[in-house]
C-alpha cells in the first residue's frame, strides 16, 4: 500500500463549521533544541491566508505575497542568524479568511486553511529538516476578532477588537509552556493538491517588504484628560512613560508628520480592564450637514486643521489584560499594517491606573530604490515631487495599490501610470512583471480582465482592460522582453476582440457597461468609469452621454490601444496581426469623425449628443483621429474652454500627453494648479481627485515623477528595450532644468538652459555604448 507523503501544510485539529464561516487567527509554534551552531537554515514559508513568522521572539517576515486560485506564493528566509545553541522556538501567527466575502478583497483563500513550512538547517555536513508536521503545536485565538472597517466598508476586513490574554504572554519565545496546546493536523499530499492553490507553490516574485522603526512626529492636541502634551511627546520619543489614572479617560491626537503605512506598536503595563481605541486617519476633515450612510465621505480642506476638523477613519480596540509589568510589558500590534497620518488614542481605564511605555510603528512598503533626481526653474516643483514620491511609495506593497487606506487593490488604470512613474525614477520592473501576470490570470470568458487584481470577487471596468494592454506596451519599450510580449499577446487579442464584438452599425464601440449604480439603485454588471468629474458625479465617473447610448471616449481609447497593439505584434514578428490591428484602428477613427463631431468642431461625448469634455478631445489627439493640422487648435480650445467637462487628477497623465503632442506644453503652468492646491491644503501625498477627495493617497496623481525626467528633461525610450534613448526636452514654461534619470540602460544625465536669444544650450551624458538621440528644444 502506498504511504501518502506529508505535504508540509498543517492546521489545527478542532476546526469547526463555525470556524469555516468566520475570519480566524491561529498560532503555531515548534520548539527546537540545538547542540551545535547552525550555519545555514533556509526555510520556505506560506499560509492560507496570511502569516507573520517569528524565531525566538523576533519577527522575521510576513506574507505570503498575494496570489489567487491559480497560483500561490511562498517566501524564503535564512533564519540561521536568529538560532542559538540550546532552546529555540519557531512560531507563526496565521490569519485565515472564510470562503465568503467576509474578508480582504485582495487576499485569496481556499477550502484548506493552513500553515506551510519546508526547510533544512545545516551544521557542517549535518542536515536537519524543519518541516511543518505534527510536532508543531497550534491554538485558535478566540480573544482576537478581525472585523470589517465599517458596516458599508469591507475592502480590507482588517480592524481588530482584542481582549488581551495573559496566558499567551511570551508565546513566541523559548520557555513558554505550550503543554495545553493541541498537536497540529498534518495535510497529506492528496489533501493539498499541487495543481491548485494553495498547493501550487511558486517563489515570491517581488522583494520582501521593508520594515523600519519609526517614531511619531508630535502630539497635535489633547482632547480630554490631564496629561500634559509634553509628557505625551516624551512618550513618542521613548523618553518617558505616560500614566493614566484609574477610572479616567484620556483622548489624544498625534501626528506621524506625513501619511504613511506601518505596523502599530503599543506597550503597556498594569491597567487591567482598560480599553484603548486606536483610530487611524488620513486627515482632519469636516462632517457634512447631510450624511449618506452609503460611501460616506467627510468634507476635506486643510488636512491639518485640527481646530475645526475631526479625525475620521478606522478603529482598533484593545482591552488591556493587566498582566504586563515594568520589566515585561504587555504588547499589542495589529496583524495588518495601517495607513495613517494621524492617530487618535482614546483610553478609558478601569480600577487600575495604566502605564503606557511605548507607542510607535514600523513603516513598511516595497523597497523602491529611486535614483532619479531633477531640478527645474520652478522651485515649487520640489514640493510636488516630494508628495508625489511619497504617494508612489505608499501605494506599493506586494502589488501596486489604488490607495493604501481604503482598498489596497491593484487597479489597471492606476497601475499603468504607477508603473511608468516607477520606470522613470528607478528603472525597476519587478513589480510591473508580476502585475502583468496578475491581470493575465484574471482573464474572463468574455475576453476582458478584472479591472483590479488580485481580487477575490469580480469587478469589471471595460476600459481598464485597455490600460492593461498599454502596460505590456510600456514594458516592451523600456525592457524589450519579446518572450513576455509573446506570452501575453493572446490576452491582448482577447481584450481587443471583446471591443471588436461591441462595434455598432455606425462603426463605433457600443455600450460596454453603465454607471456603477443606476437611477433605480441597481448595480451595473460592468462599470464604464472614465474619470471623476463634477458633471459625471451622478453617474459615478461615467460620461452621462452613456444614458443616451455609447460614449465616444471608449471608441477613441480602443483605437489608441489598437495602434499600440499593432506595434507589439510587429515587434514579435506577427506582421499580419499588426496590420489587422492598424486597419481596425483606422475604421474606428473614421467612424468617430463621421458620427461624433459637433458643429463647433469638437468631439461629442456620445454620437449626436451635444455634451463635450476634455476627455474626448484628449483621446482624439492621442489616437491621431484629429488631422495633424488641427491638433494645435483643438487642444488650445480644449485648454481654454472652461465649459468642457474637465479632466481630473486621474486623467491628468493623458491630458499632459495630448498637450505635449500639440506643442502646448507651456500651458502646463496652469495645469499644475491642482497640485499647488494640495500643498495649500497641507497634504503630504496626492489626492485621488479634486471632486470627491475620498482618498488622500492615490498614486495616479504622482504625475510629476514622469513629467520632470521623461518630458521636461526628455529622457524616454523610442525603440523597444531602450535600445535607443531619446533626449527631447519639452521646456514648456521652464527656463532651465537639470538632473539624472535612471533607465534600464543606466543613468542618463541632462541639463539644458534657455539663453537670452531664445535658443537652448543642452548637455547630455549617458553610459558608454548606449545610443542616445538628442533633439534640442526649438
Amino acid at each position: 500500500m502506498i504511504q501518502l507523503k506529508e505535504s508540509g501544510w498543517i492546521w489545527i485539529i478542532d476546526w469547526s463549521a463555525e470556524d469555516k464561516d468566520n475570519t480566524r487567527i491561529v498560532y503555531f509554534r515548534k520548539g527546537i533544541d540545538l547542540e551545535e551552531t547552525i550555519t545555514e537554515a533556509r526555510i520556505n514559508v506560506s499560509a492560507d491566508s496570511r502569516y507573520r513568522l517569528f524565531v525566538n521572539g523576533t519577527s522575521i517576515g510576513f506574507g505570503p505575497c498575494k496570489g489567487d486560485n491559480q497560483i500561490w506564493y511562498y517566501e524564503t528566509y535564512d533564519v540561521a542568524p536568529y538560532l542559538v545553541k540550546g532552546q529555540n522556538v519557531i512560531s507563526a501567527v496565521v490569519l485565515h479568511y472564510p470562503l465568503s466575502d467576509e474578508g480582504n478583497n485582495s487576499v485569496w483563500r481556499t477550502k484548506t486553511p493552513g500553515f506551510y513550512m519546508k526547510g533544512v538547517m545545516k551544521s557542517g555536513t549535518r542536515s536537519i529538516d524543519i518541516d511543518a508536521d505534527n510536532s508543531w503545536k497550534s491554538k485558535r485565538i478566540d480573544s482576537l476578532h478581525v472585523l470589517p472597517e465599517a458596516p458599508d466598508m469591507r475592502y480590507l476586513y482588517h480592524t481588530e477588537e482584542v481582549f488581551a490574554d495573559g496566558a499567551l504572554q511570551g508565546w513566541t519565545k523559548p520557555g513558554f509552556d505550550d503543554s495545553g496546546w493541541a498537536e497540529s493536523k498534518v495535510y497529506s499530499s492528496f489533501e493539498i493538491s499541487k495543481a491548485v492553490s494553495p498547493g501550487n507553490l511558486y517563489k515570491r516574485p517581488v522583494p520582501l517588504m521593508y520594515e523600519e522603526e519609526r517614531y511619531f512626529d508630535k502630539v497635535v492636541v489633547s482632547r480630554k484628560g490631564n496629561t500634559d502634551a509634553k509628557v505625551w511627546d516624551g512618550l513618542l520619543r521613548r523618553r518617558n512613560t505616560v500614566s493614566i489614572p484609574a477610572s479616567s479617560t484620556e483622548i489624544v491626537e498625534i501626528s506621524a508628520g506625513e501619511l504613511t503605512t506601518g505596523f502599530l506598536q503599543l506597550s503597556v503595563y498594569s491597567g487591567a480592564g482598560a480599553r484603548i481605541r486606536i483610530l487611524s486617519s488620513e486627515a482632519y476633515a469636516y462632517r457634512p450637514e447631510e450624511t449618506d450612510d452609503f460611501m460616506f465621505k467627510p468634507l476635506k480642506g486643510d488636512r491639518a486643521d485640527w481646530k475645526n476638523g475631526e479625525l475620521f477613519g478606522f478603529t482598533d480596540v484593545y482591552h488591556v489584560g493587566g498582566y504586563g509589568t515594568a520589566e515585561e510589558n504587555e504588547y499589542y500590534e495589529p496583524f495588518w499594517f495601517r495607513t495613517f497620518r494621524y492617530i487618535r488614542l482614546e483610553i478609558t481605564t478601569a480600577k487600575q491606573p495604566l502605564v503606557i511605555t511605548d507607542f510607535s510603528y514600523r513603516e513598511t512598503g516595497y523597497p523602491l530604490k529611486a535614483e532619479t533626481k531633477v531640478q527645474v526653474s520652478d522651485a515649487s516643483m520640489d514640493d510636488i515631487w516630494d508628495i508625489s514620491m511619497r504617494t508612489l511609495r505608499r501605494c506599493m506593497h506586494e502589488t501596486y495599490e489604488d490607495c493604501p487606506f481604503y482598498e489596497q487593490l491593484q487597479y489597471a488604470m492606476d497601475t499603468r501610470s504607477q508603473i511608468l512613474y516607477t520606470y522613470a525614477v528607478s528603472g525597476d520592473d519587478r513589480m510591473a512583471r508580476r502585475c502583468i501576470d496578475d491581470y493575465h490570470r484574471s482573464l474572463r470568458y468574455d475576453g476582458l480582465i478584472n479591472c483590479c487584481y488580485p481580487s477575490y470577487g469580480p469587478n469589471v471596468i471595460p476600459t481598464f482592460s485597455l490600460y492593461y494592454i498599454l502596460i505590456i506596451y510600456d514594458h516592451m519599450m523600456y525592457f524589450g522582453d519579446k518572450e513576455l510580449v509573446r506570452k501575453y499577446m493572446p490576452t491582448v487579442l482577447s481584450i481587443l476582440n471583446f471591443f471588436d464584438r461591441a462595434i455598432t452599425e455606425q462603426g463605433l464601440v457600443g455600450r460596454t457597461g453603465g454607471p456603477l449604480i443606476d437611477s433605480q439603485g441597481n448595480w451595473s454588471a460592468y462599470w464604464s468609469f472614465i474619470d471623476w468629474t463634477d458633471q459625471w458625479e451622478a453617474t459615478f465617473g461615467v460620461p452621462d452621454a452613456m444614458l443616451e447610448g455609447p460614449v465616444t471616449v471608449e471608441s477613441l481609447m480602443y483605437a489608441y490601444v489598437l495602434q499600440h497593439s499593432a506595434r507589439m505584434a510587429e515587434y514579435i514578428g506577427r506582421k499580419e496581426l499588426a496590420q489587422e490591428f492598424a486597419d481596425r484602428a483606422e475604421c474606428i477613427k473614421k467612424a468617430v469623425n463621421m458620427n461624433c463631431k459637433g458643429n463647433n468642431g469638437l468631439y461629442q461625448d456620445g454620437p449626436g449628443v451635444e455634451k463635450y469634455s476634455q476627455h474626448c478631445q484628449v483621446w482624439a489627439v492621442l489616437s491621431e483621429t484629429v488631422p495633424d493640422q488641427q491638433v494645435h487648435g483643438l487642444m488650445k480650445e480644449t485648454l481654454e474652454n472652461n465649459e468642457l467637462t474637465q479632466c481630473s487628477v486621474a486623467m491628468a497623465f493623458y491630458l499632459f500627453r495630448a498637450v505635449e503632442k500639440a506643442g502646448l506644453y507651456e500651458y502646463t503652468e496652469k495645469l499644475w494648479e491642482p497640485w499647488h492646491q494640495m500643498l495649500r491644503d497641507n497634504l503630504t501625498t496626492c489626492v485621488e481627485d479634486q471632486v470627491g477627495k475620498r482618498s488622500d493617497c492615490h498614486a495616479w496623481g504622482a504625475l510629476i515623477l514622469y513629467e520632470l525626467p521623461s518630458v521636461i528633461l526628455g529622457v524616454r525610450p523610442i525603440t523597444p528595450g531602450s535600445q535607443v534613448i531619446q533626449v527631447k526636452p519639452a521646456p514648456g514654461y521652464m527656463t532651465w532644468a537639470k538632473g539624472k534619470v535612471m533607465t534600464p540602460q543606466g543613468m542618463v544625465e541632462v541639463s539644458w538652459e534657455k539663453l537670452e536669444d531664445g535658443t537652448y544650450q543642452c548637455g547630455v551624458t549617458a553610459p558608454e555604448g548606449v545610443q542616445v538621440e538628442i533633439i534640442k528644444p526649438e
